[in-house]
């Protein structure tokens, strides 16, 4: 069975597309900006970690871990912007890396944006 989900958390869905699919044992969550949100109109940092508290809200209310997180998926803009980001995440995943791919892209969904992150977690039924 796949489950559509989003989170009243997140900022709201405005194309077509939801947060997250759960299926078989699996949540692919879409890539999160910091589309929205404070951070929005700040640097590559501020994004990031808004996001990666995004992350977090959608592990909450999925009762998962951060050892649960199999994968991520990275857009930059910037590849430059690399040494800025890495400890961040180093810091959020707390040990438990996921496997994970990063993509310097030309451009994200409003100019503001510097980066976007997919994942895909573990989920207990």
């Amino acid at each position: 069975m796949v489950t559509r989900i989003n989170y009243s958390s997140l900022p709201q869905v405005k194309g077509p597309y939801v947060h997250a699919v759960k299926h078989q044992g699996l949540l692919y969550i879409s890539g999160l900006t910091a589309l929205g949100t404070e951070s929005q109109q700040h640097g590559v940092e501020s994004q990031t970690l808004t996001i990666l508290r995004q992350i977090t809200s959608v592990l909450e209310q999925e009762k998962c871990h951060k050892s649960d997180l199999i994968k991520f998926t990275i857009f930059v803009k910037d590849i430059k912007q690399l040494p800025l980001i890495r400890p961040l995440l180093f810091n959020f995943c707390e040990g438990n890396l996921p496997a994970c791919s990063l993509v310097e892209i030309s451009n994200l969904i409003h100019q503001d944006l510097q980066i976007e992150i997919e994942s895909i977690v573990a989920v207990r039924d």
